[in-house]
């Protein structure tokens, strides 16, 4: 039997993920600095697309455990980009919404959002990008939980 050690890394999809996520990181700050992190601007991006979310909806969105999320709204609410109002809907729920101040910083910032994409992806064709997206949704997909 040979010796599985060392384990080759630049085979290793979790190792390859993770360096990945540090260059998207590094892309973000480089394009976008330090005025919103990406799971910032993530919310922001949700609440823009669905008008208004419970912390629940953001959470099953963007794929965070609650106790993120309410940390995540804290601190967007004490910066003034969210609000936490009263659902139109059921006036018993609280949403989330996004301030004016909050779509301001979201429109100027999606530009530098769009460039750590093209940045990050840079060395892929075009049919490249779409398939690593494809399969990076397909990895995803396959380890997202049934809704209950």
């Amino acid at each position: 039997m040979s010796d599985p050690l060392p384990l080759d890394l630049a085979r290793h999809t979790g190792f390859l993920v993770r360096r990945t996520q540090q260059a998207h990181l590094a892309a973000w700050a480089q394009e976008v600095g330090p005025r919103l992190t990406n799971v910032q601007f993530g919310v922001l991006n949700v609440l823009h697309r669905l008008g208004e979310a419970s912390q629940r909806e953001l959470c099953d969105a963007l794929d965070l455990d609650r106790s993120t999320v309410a940390g995540l709204v804290a601190r967007l609410e004490a910066r003034g980009l969210v609000a936490r109002v009263r659902a139109t809907a059921d006036r018993r729920r609280n949403v989330v919404r996004l301030t004016d101040t909050g779509l301001a910083l979201l429109r100027e910032l999606v530009p530098s959002a769009a460039r750590v994409d093209a940045v990050l992806t840079s060395a892929l064709t075009p049919t490249e990008r779409e398939t690593l997206q494809h399969l990076l949704t397909t990895i995803l997909d396959s380890h997202t939980p049934a809704p209950e």
